[in-house]
């Protein structure tokens, strides 16, 4: 037994590793020319980040393998050189809180920051503004905490007398007791004097986790919903509009052309609201008009790479149309999986959290049955549908993004990030990691039962004083199911159109 705990710890530090170096090449891979060899601190802290991000989702499967690591112990302090899941989740998610609402914000202002000012300004303007949030988060989380920092848990008072068990011992909706007698019976026919109300004062890193994991909820709430439908469909939508053949020069020409039409009247408009800025006249309209340029411009980015798989250019040329249709067909094949994996979840959803009781453990017992078969083949699967429940979130952000711009669009391009939408991303994908954690410790608490994750994220957050009712009710997940649903309904009406540059924006002078 101690033996094969020990392995598990070696193979959490190797994971651990692992996951740093990937995320080191997707920094290097992704960054903008103009950030290499410099801006160090804030790619840092995106390493950190997604490092963060990715170990916190990985640690509920190794919180389930760390479980069954001890099933077979007798007695608790039996098996020796287990993980310590609860302390390793309040550590990263006290990590997350502070990157998301202290550490990335600075990067963010420092990075931003005017650079003709020296070093010491820079950093002195965003100590600034990250003291004064810093501030008004301690302020909110005391207040709270006082108030409303207490859990309150229902329980039924039972009482028996000693009586022998009959042979067989079962149990029915219909048959509750042991014997004849009315005391021995099960809690569900406990009479209601029996119940009361234990009330007691939450951890203050238990309440930080919670209040992170309500604001986490909401933004995983409209983005999950919403990218759990248009990231499958989006690959497939790809894969409808790609381009069937490639085109002749003339057409080529044609084509571009009229892109640099698009893009001189784009940078028109980007002078014009630049004068703007400097005039001082930075009203509603003057950004609104500058999320719509922006908007434009990734259009009209799409459209140029679009021409370019049309018309690859080069002595490789043959080679590069053909990873462009293995591109495509890899998009479809994705798309199809994703497809399935989102109905999977959606039915999931349905039949074992919004009804009561649950119809069927459904993936749960899909889980158990591969572990049974290999074991650690159930906890992959289990890992790869919480992974791709935080891929929906950025999908959906995206989506929304471009199609409301109601939020800032950065965008996540190969070669050509920079270092303000990398950390911008970083802190959505550390937000909604915690979400998804809770999220999936509640989809799966069958199958990840008896771990430190539900008791955090299962007893304690969902027995938080005003907030329990967000749980009690099923809020956001039905809220995710309703907006699932409608992003599927739009798909079906307008998504397989491909969008064309509009020209939205309107010059205040």
């Amino acid at each position: 037994m101690g033996d094969f705990n020990l392995a598990l710890v070696i193979v959490a530090i190797v994971v651990c590793v692992l996951v740093f170096l990937f995320n080191v090449y997707l920094l290097v891979n992704y960054q903008h020319p103009d950030d290499v060899n410099q801006a160090y601190f804030p790619k840092f802290v995106v390493v950190l980040g997604l490092s963060v991000a990715a170990i916190s989702i990985l640690m509920l499967p190794a919180d389930v393998a760390n479980r069954q690591a001890c099933r077979h112990a007798i007695y608790n302090g039996a098996c020796s050189l287990t993980l310590p899941m609860k302390d390793l989740w309040l550590a990263v998610y006290i990590v997350d809180a502070i990157l998301v609402f202290f550490v990335i914000p600075f990067a963010m202002f420092y990075y931003e920051g005017d650079q003709d000012k020296s070093v010491w300004k820079r950093v002195k303007s965003a100590l600034l503004w990250v003291i004064v949030t810093a501030v008004v988060c301690a302020l909110a989380l005391g207040i709270l905490y006082g108030l409303l920092g207490k859990v309150d848990f229902t329980v039924r008072h039972l009482s028996s007398s000693t009586e022998s068990f009959p042979s067989p011992l079962t149990f029915s909706s219909g048959q509750q007791c042991v014997g004849s007698g009315a005391r021995q019976c099960s809690a569900y026919s406990a009479n209601a004097s029996s119940e009361t109300t234990w009330t007691m004062r939450a951890t203050f890193p238990e309440y930080v986790v919670a209040l992170a994991t309500i604001v986490g909820s909401v933004l995983f709430t409209i983005f999950g919903g919403v990218g759990i439908a248009c990231l499958p469909l989006g690959m497939i939508s790809s894969f409808i509009h790609r381009p069937k053949a490639v085109i002749t020069r003339s057409q080529y020409i044609k084509e571009a052309t009229e892109l640099g039409k698009k893009a001189r009247e784009l940078k028109k408009a980007a002078d014009a609201l630049h004068q703007e800025e400097r005039s001082g006249s930075k009203g509603r309209k003057w950004r609104k008009n500058v999320k719509n340029v922006e908007k434009e411009l990734l259009l009209l980015e799409e459209d140029v790479k679009s021409l370019e798989e049309m018309y690859p250019q080069g002595e490789k040329a043959e080679t590069s149309w053909a990873m462009t249709v293995l591109g495509y067909l890899a998009k479809l094949v994705f798309g199809v999986i994703g497809l399935i994996v989102s109905v999977a979840w959606i039915v999931h959803i349905v039949i074992y959290l919004l009804i009561d009781p649950p119809l069927s453990p459904f993936l749960n017992e899909v889980f158990i049955k591969l572990d049974d078969l290999w074991g650690l083949l159930g906890t992959v699967a289990f890992a790869f549908f919480c992974f791709y429940l935080l891929v929906a979130v950025i999908a959906g952000e995206m989506m929304l993004g471009m199609k409301l711009v109601f939020i800032t669009i950065h965008p996540m391009k190969w070669g050509a990030t920079l270092m303000n939408s990398f950390l911008f991303n970083v802190g959505l994908i550390l937000l909604c990691s915690i979400s998804v954690i809770q999220f999936c410790a509640t989809a799966f608490g069958y199958y990840a039962q008896a771990t430190a994750a539900q008791e955090i994220f299962g007893h304690t957050l969902q027995s938080l004083r005003g907030i329990k009712y967000l749980y009690k009710y099923n809020v956001f997940q039905i809220a995710f199911i309703v907006l699932a649903g409608l992003t599927f309904v739009y798909y079906a009406a307008f998504g397989w159109r491909r969008k064309k540059p509009s020209g939205r924006f309107q010059l205040s002078t």
